[in-house]
């Protein structure tokens, strides 16, 4: 005992004093390391509190058949239970298929079996509770990572514009990922570097929160374990997104686009609704044709794809016009029969033998080409720059500077430089040499209707935190008068006539007065090719005597059923002005003395808190308290009072019947049994395939069949 206490005494002055420190310090880098801890990102909300975009946890799990404290006998007690176990939650292999490779895996010294990878939190909890996987990782093996991916639950709903984050993708988040051997607190997040898009890329920063600090030790059984000590930092969990979108008028307007693309067989479009006073983007859609036949969201065409505008540009050269003096809304303009020509280039009006002699604000609602070229053409033919300024005074030369990137710089040629010829005065007047993107017109429409105050375009409300709004986002001023009141009055009476007397008298309403102006262009302008492709658009706000929402439609390459603007533009804006005025109390007048009538409206099956919350607005008495704690509900009318009666779906083998119900509510049921789904049609569910009361397996397709 003596002997081997000198020795040990001797081996610690060894290591104390004479051996190479240098060797010492790789040995404790070999225990011990300092590592990061990734924050939560925070998620995207929309401006009516729906969710758009959130981290959702996935597991990875797996078994170390070879782990230290696995004995055969073990092992051989719980295979045949655990792959029994196993092949229920993955049915993509039988329990058979489970044992063997396990086994396999455990005879070749593996020390590692993957289950599967994105494995729901739900499934993950009940396999922790699975033969030899409940002994945990140092006695049965279990070996898993949690990752979160970015999920969006209203799917292809404004997905552009939502965007994605840098490296989006499924990421490590809450765990350790070593860094160095010592704390570098000017790491930064492991996604920098790789590129996003829409609002995830944009707010990235407040997003993603800051990363923690903490050191790990190596134990046995090659696992390691965080440190507590005075280095440790915990992670700051990201802030929280507000968009400016209205999920609501978002569905609206991506629906109506939809629908008007599929009519005319186009090949894209996209539709930006604004909020006239703040700049606040309501609903921003961008569809694109795919291959296989249908629409979906790709790219964001309203800020990033700029082209020939089209007639819609025709209220700058008016304004310009007006600005300077040159024209007054009652001046006569000569348009003859319709077609002039400039350096020999036909310039042409959509009528047949033309409008002959008409007022400045006629050729405006009728959108004539000839009408407000030759008022351009006779002004500024000798003093082209000064047209060019008038549009600059106009801010229409320069980018908005909006938070999404991929904003391009709009095109508009100068004398004198590049791209400039003898007929670009007379092109440009009526939209033509020109790139300018579908925002950037809405951005100037908007202008007018806001009595001259341009705005920058954005798309976030406010940033919170765990509930508490930390900061909001006021409407950015561009320019606070880009014309005079005057002119601004000329203009938006011009407007209106449009949609009262002009080229798009089919979106005029009897509720409220529209103003705008259509545009069509030919994509393809001034090549030598046959195919003739077109820009419909329609760019205006509403109501006109007190704007509330400007909005753009732009739809490209439409080949069937007409290509003007008013054809297949005009529907899709007035859809979405409709159901703006039709939803919003403000532009509907009740009366004082409102009583309920002895037929109580009903309701659909469906959540009892939503349905509690539509009937309190309505003053119609429920009996809501005798099923607080009740889900699900249906109602009933019993004298002047709405009756609950609760459904129950916990019944897990069993397919629910939804029947009756409205399309969120069933999906939700639906889901919360592992099912998959297909929807066909619109409106509440009529029909489901298989029925209601069959047996099922997660992972079977339901079909939910839709109707009015």
């Amino acid at each position: 005992m003596v002997v081997f206490s000198l020795l040990v005494i001797g081996k610690i002055i060894y290591f104390q004093f004479f051996y190479d420190k240098e060797k010492i310090k790789e040995a404790i880098k070999s225990t011990r390391v300092y590592s990061t801890i990734e924050p939560n990102r925070g998620d995207i909300y929309s401006s009516d509190g729906k969710l758009l975009a959130t981290s959702v946890a996935y597991f990875e799990a797996g078994i170390d058949p070879n782990c230290d404290a696995l004995t055969q006998e073990v092992f051989d007690k719980n295979i045949d239970s655990l792959t029994l176990c196993l092949s229920q939650i993955f049915p993509s292999k039988t329990q058979q298929q489970f044992k063997q490779e396990l086994i396999s895996a455990r005879d070749q010294g593996s020390r590692y079996y993957r289950f599967s990878f994105n494995i729901k939190y739900s499934d993950f909890k009940t396999m922790q509770t699975f033969p030899l996987l409940r002994l945990g990782r140092t006695k049965g093996g279990f070996v898993y990572q949690k990752t979160y991916r970015r999920e969006k639950p209203f799917g292809e709903l404004s997905k552009r514009t939502i965007g994605t984050e840098p490296g989006e993708g499924i990421k490590e988040v809450g765990f350790f990922k070593i860094i160095d051997s010592k704390i570098n607190l000017n790491s930064t997040n492991s996604n920098k570097g790789r590129k996003g898009v829409g609002l995830e890329e944009a707010f990235d920063k407040d997003l993603r929160g800051i990363e923690g600090y903490a050191i790990k030790e190596k134990i046995p059984g090659n696992m390691w374990m965080p440190v507590e000590d005075d280095n440790f930092i915990e992670p700051q969990d990201g802030y929280d997104l507000i968009a400016t979108i209205d999920i609501g008028l978002q569905d609206v307007a991506e629906t109506a686009l939809e629908k008007q693309l599929i009519k005319h067989a186009a090949e894209y479009g996209t539709v930006v609704v604004m909020e006239v006073k703040t700049g606040k983007v309501r609903a921003i859609a961008n569809l694109k044709l795919h291959p296989d036949g249908y629409y979906y969201e790709e790219t964001n065409f309203a800020v990033g794809h700029a082209s020939d505008p089209g007639s819609t540009f025709k209220l700058a050269s008016v304004i310009v016009a007006l600005e300077d003096g040159y024209i007054k809304a009652d001046d006569l303009i000569e348009t003859g029969n319709g077609i002039t020509y400039y350096y020999g280039k036909e310039m042409k009006d959509t009528k047949e033998g033309g409008y002959g002699t008409i007022t400045v604000q006629r050729a405006f609602e009728v959108s004539s080409n000839v009408g407000i070229s030759k008022i351009i053409d006779k002004e500024y033919r000798h003093q082209p720059g000064k047209y060019i300024a008038g549009l600059q005074r106009l801010h229409l030369h320069e980018p908005l500077g909006v938070i999404i990137k991929g904003e391009p710089t709009p095109v508009i040629h100068s004398p004198g430089k590049k791209g400039w010829s003898g007929i670009s005065l007379t092109q440009t007047s009526v939209g033509y040499e020109l790139q300018i993107t579908p925002l950037q017109i809405l951005a100037f429409y908007n202008a007018i209707a806001n009595n001259g105050v341009l705005l920058r375009p954005i798309f976030a409300e406010a940033l919170s935190y765990r509930g508490e709004i930390i900061k909001t986002f006021e409407p950015e001023i561009i320019d606070s008068q880009i014309c005079s009141q005057e002119t601004i009055d000329i203009v938006k009476k011009m407007m209106e006539g449009v949609v009262t007397d002009g080229t798009a008298k089919n979106i005029k309403s009897d509720n409220f007065k529209i103003a705008g102006k259509t545009g069509t262009a030919q994509m393809n302008y001034g090549s030598d090719s046959t195919s003739v492709s077109y820009h419909a658009s329609f760019v205006g706000y509403f109501p006109a005597e007190d704007p509330e929402y400007s909005c753009i439609v732009s739809i490209y390459e439409p080949k069937r059923g007409g290509f003007y603007g008013n054809v297949v533009a005009g529907p899709v804006f007035k859809e979405i002005a409709n159901k703006i005025y039709a939803s919003n109390p403000k532009y509907h007048r009740f009366t004082s003395n409102f009583t309920i009538s002895s037929s109580i409206p009903l309701s659909k099956k469906g959540n009892k808190n939503e349905t509690e919350s539509v009937y309190h607005w309505l003053q119609i008495i429920t009996d809501a308290k005798k099923v607080a704690q009740t889900e699900w509900i249906i109602s009933s009318a019993e004298d002047l009072k709405v009756v609950y009666s609760p459904v129950n779906y916990s019944d897990k083998t069993k397919i629910p019947n939804v029947i009756n119900m409205g399309l969120k509510d069933a999906i939700v049921i639906l889901e919360q049994c592992g099912l998959k789904i297909h929807i066909s049609g619109r409106g509440r569910v009529k029909r489901q395939i298989p029925a209601p009361g069959n047996g099922f397996k997660k992972g079977d397709l339901i079909t939910l069949y839709l109707g009015e």
